[in-house]
C-alpha cells in the first residue's frame, strides 16, 4: 500500500511515545496531533531532543509540515514524501545517536535515494541503545528483509561520552520497493561471544580491567570469548570522558544477542569501577539469552515493524518475552496501518525444555502477521 495522505488526523496526548508516532506518521503518510505534551510540568512542551527529531524528519522528507503551539505543547506533523539521500544532522546531547539512528533504520528501505546519513553527538547513552548494538544486533535483522546488504553500512567515525559527546557515524542504508515476508523460528544455541570495550579520555588499563571482569562471567558460561579494546585517543576520544563495553553473542543459526553498560556521566556524583561495569553487561547479555527468540529484545518493535510492512504474506517469528515498548509500538501500528498481530505463548514444559542445571528457559511468544504490501512508489521497478 503506497503511502498517501489521508485527511483524517489521529489525535494522542501527552509526551510518551513520542517517537513511535512521528516514525508511523511518515510511513504511512498519516497526519498526527499531539497534545499536552508536559502541560502540568514546571517546564512544559518538547524537549531539545523532541525538536531535534523533528528537524530529522524533515531532512528526510520532502513537503513535511510541522506546527508548534507557542507554549510548544501541542505539535501538528503532517508528513511529506521519503526522500532520504546525503543527511547531516547534530543529535542533541540529551539523547544518544542511537535514538535518531533506529528511526532511519526504520525509514531506510522506503526512501527515494539510498540513505547516507551523517549523525553527530553521543554514541553511547545510558537511555538508548548505543551504535554499537544497532550495528550488532538490529543491520542482521534488516538484513533478513532485504537479502541483499549492498550499501548496509554502519561505522562509527568517533565515539563520543554523555554529557558532551563529539561522536559521528556514518549510516548508509539501501533503498528497496518492498520488503519479503518472514518465517524465523529457530535461533539455536550461542557458539560464541564476541565484545568491544571503549574507554574516552580515561587511563588505559580501565579498558582491560572492564575486559577481565566481563571475561571472569562468561567464560563460565562459554569458552569462545573475544572482547577487543577500542582506546581512542586525541579528536577520535570525543569530547567527555567516559568508558564502557558492548558484548554481543552469535548462535549457530545467526542470531544475535548484545548487551551493554557504561560508566556513570561525570558530574552525576556516581563512580563507576570498572569491574562492576565489566560483570553489569556479562550479567545482562546472560538475561537476554535467557529470554532467547530469534533475536535481541531491543529491536523487536523493529522486526514487527518490517513484518507489518511486508509483501501480502505471512510472517511469523517467535521472541522472547515482549518488551512494554514493543507492546505500545503494536497498538501504534494497528492505529496507522490497520495490522493486527497473532500473538501466541509458547509455554516451555519444564522436564523436557530445562538444561543440565534444570535452569528452564524463558517462555516465548510466537508474533504472525500478514503484511500490508507496503511499496515503496520512489523506486522504481528494475
Amino acid at each position: 500500500m503506497p503511502a498517501t495522505v489521508h485527511t483524517d488526523v489521529l489525535k494522542y496526548k501527552g509526551s510518551n511515545f513520542f517517537r513511535q508516532r512521528l516514525l508511523l506518521a511518515t510511513l504511512s503518510g498519516r497526519s498526527v496531533k499531539i497534545e499536552d505534551i508536559r502541560s502540568t510540568h514546571d517546564d512544559p512542551g518538547l524537549r531539545e531532543y523532541e525538536v531535534s527529531l523533528i528537524r530529522l524528519l524533515d531532512k528526510v522528507t520532502n513537503g513535511t509540515r510541522v506546527e508548534l503551539s507557542p507554549t510548544g505543547t501541542s505539535v501538528y506533523f503532517q508528513p511529506g514524501i521519503l526522500i532520504g539521500g546525503q543527511v547531516t544532522h547534530s543529535c542533541s546531547t540529551q539523547r544518544g545517536i542511537g535514538y535518531y539512528l533506529e528511526v532511519l533504520l526504520a525509514l531506510g528501505p522506503f526512501c527515494k535515494e539510498p540513505m547516507n546519513a551523517v549523525l553527530q553527538g553521543v554514541t553511547h547513552s545510558g537511555l538508548d541503545v548505543s551504535v554499537d548494538k544497532i550495528k550488532t544486533a538490529a543491520l542482521p535483522v534488516l538484513l533478513k528483509f532485504i537479502l541483499v546488504d549492498d550499501g548496509l553500512e554502519l561505522k562509527v567515525v568517533r565515539r563520543g561520552a554523555a554529557p558532551l559527546g563529539g561522536g559521528e557515524v556514518v549510516f548508509k542504508c539501501p533503498v528497496k520497493r518492498h520488503l519479503r515476508p518472514l518465517q524465523w523460528t529457530k535461533w539455536g544455541l550461542v557458539k560464541r561471544i564476541r565484545g568491544i570495550v571503549y574507554a574516552l579520555r580515561v587511563s588505559p588499563t580501565m579498558a582491560n580491567r572492564v575486559v577481565d571482569a566481563a571475561k571472569g562471567v562468561m567464560l563460565n558460561f562459554l569458552p569462545d570469548v573475544y572482547i577487543n579494546t577500542d582506546q581512542c585517543r586525541g579528536p577520535n576520544a570525543g569530547k567527555s570522558p567516559g568508558f564502557g563495553i558492548s558484548l554481543v553473542a552469535e548462535t549457530n543459526d545467526k542470531t544475535f544477542y548484545c548487551a551493554e553498560a557504561k560508566s556513570a556521566e561525570p558530574g552525576s556524583g556516581e563512580i563507576s569501577l570498572p569491574e562492576d561495569v565489566g560483570k553489569e553487561c556479562a550479567q545482562r547479555l546472560l538475561d537476554e539469552i535467557y529470554r532467547g527468540g530469534a533475536l535481541d529484545s531491543s529491536f523487536q518493535w523493529l522486526l514487527a515493524l518490517w513484518m507489518a510492512l511486508g509483501q501480502k504474506d505471512v510472517s511469523e517469528c517467535i521472541v522472547g518475552p515482549l518488551s512494554d515498548y514493543t507492546i505500545t509500538f503494536l497498538q501504534h501500528l494497528k492505529d496507522f496501518f490497520g495490522v493486527m498481530f497473532k500473538l501466541e505463548a509458547i509455554r516451555n514444559n519444564d522436564d523436557e525444555d530445562s538444561d543440565d542445571e534444570g535452569i528452564t528457559p524463558a517462555n516465548k511468544i510466537k508474533m504472525t502477521c500478514v503484511g500490508i504490501g507496503y511499496v515503496n512508489i520512489s523506486k522504481r521497478t528494475m
